[in-house]
């Protein structure tokens, strides 16, 4: 089986011709294709849609959250849902083309094991494009996962990828570098990007500052997980060293200035230990060092004894969820459910 994951938040223009492109693309290829939508909190009718969708269609699964929780919550919700093989994800907008699904299961066919998609060619402003490819550098530089397009949100996994990367906050976009860290060989291919037919984007400025922070919680989580004290206490040893070094700087000049008869035979005038920034600067480095040490040792305790928090998402309604699924969600029951 084959499973698609869609998150949705204000789609209801989009999501009809989006099934119908979808089941095409099922039906000329023989696959076996379920589709998952995710409605994340929208305001529009998108769910009503999915309904209607899941009504005719019994490949149509829905998932309804309470409130907006986010698109990598609503990835995680489709991923825990999804019962394929393989996981395709894409946008429900219609800029991502349904008709390039072969090619990346042809590329999984290969040998690979994550499947990114590259919009060579986009159809958005350059305040997007810009910014994105800086980032896209930026990630493969610190992560040495080097893909054209961390971005595009048209992917190809292996169920079993999502066994060990968990999502929560914006991590969506860093599966690729998640994966990769654990071992799973990531390609990408060029794929169509189309131009945006209804709706608008999600994304604003605050995307860049929030896609900086995120890539600093990946370059942690992929290289320090299991050992964060390696990190915390480098910084800790670090600054504690130059603290170290400074106040034994102190300790030599206050032996200087209390040597008798030192400063009228130099010429040189210390001026008294509490008087200089250095005393400040240095104890500042003595206890930062000292915190990151802590801090490390906390993270490790943490790392150690405390397993995965819960799901970052709370479903309100369910349409065609089978009922293992829906139990392993822990999803609430659903009456009239065709599943």
């Amino acid at each position: 089986m084959l499973s698609s994951v869609i998150p949705v938040r204000d789609e209801v223009d989009s999501l009809q011709a989006l099934h119908g492109e979808l089941a095409d693309v099922g039906r000329q290829n023989g696959y076996d294709l379920e589709m998952i939508f995710i409605d994340d909190g929208s305001s529009d009718g998108s769910w009503e849609m999915i309904e209607r969708l899941a009504a005719a269609d019994p490949r149509v699964r829905g998932i309804r959250f309470r409130r907006n929780f986010g698109k990598a919550a609503a990835l995680s919700a489709g991923f825990d849902a999804a019962q394929g093989e393989l996981i395709v994800t894409l946008d429900a907008d219609l800029q991502d083309d349904p008709r390039e699904i072969p090619r990346f299961l042809a590329e999984i066919d290969k040998g690979l094991d994550c499947v990114s998609g590259w919009k060579q060619v986009r159809h958005d402003p350059w305040h997007k494009t810009g910014p994105s490819r800086a980032f896209n550098w930026l990630v493969g530089r610190l992560t040495g996962v080097k893909l054209h397009d961390h971005n595009c949100g048209f992917k190809c996994y292996r169920r079993e990828i999502f066994d060990e990367v968990r999502l929560y906050g914006e991590l969506h976009r860093f599966v690729p570098v998640l994966a990769a860290a654990r071992g799973w060989k990531i390609g990408e291919i060029v794929v169509n990007h189309r131009p945006r037919q209804h709706g608008r984007s999600k994304y604003g400025v605050s995307r860049i500052i929030k896609g900086f922070l995120d890539l600093l919680t990946v370059y942690f989580l992929t290289g320090f997980e299991q050992r964060p004290q390696h990190l915390l206490g480098t910084c800790g040893i670090a600054a504690f060293a130059i603290g170290l070094v400074g106040m034994v700087y102190l300790a030599v000049l206050w032996l200087l200035k209390n040597l008798t008869g030192f400063e009228a035979w130099t010429g040189w005038t210390i001026e008294p230990l509490h008087q200089r920034p250095a005393l400040l600067y240095s104890i500042g480095m003595l206890l930062l060092g000292a915190q990151f040490i802590s801090m490390g040792f906390l993270a490790e305790l943490f790392t150690a004894y405390y397993g995965r928090s819960a799901r970052p998402y709370s479903i309100k309604s369910r349409v065609n969820l089978p009922d293992q699924v829906a139990g392993k969600l822990r999803v609430p029951s659903a009456p009239h459910d065709r599943s």
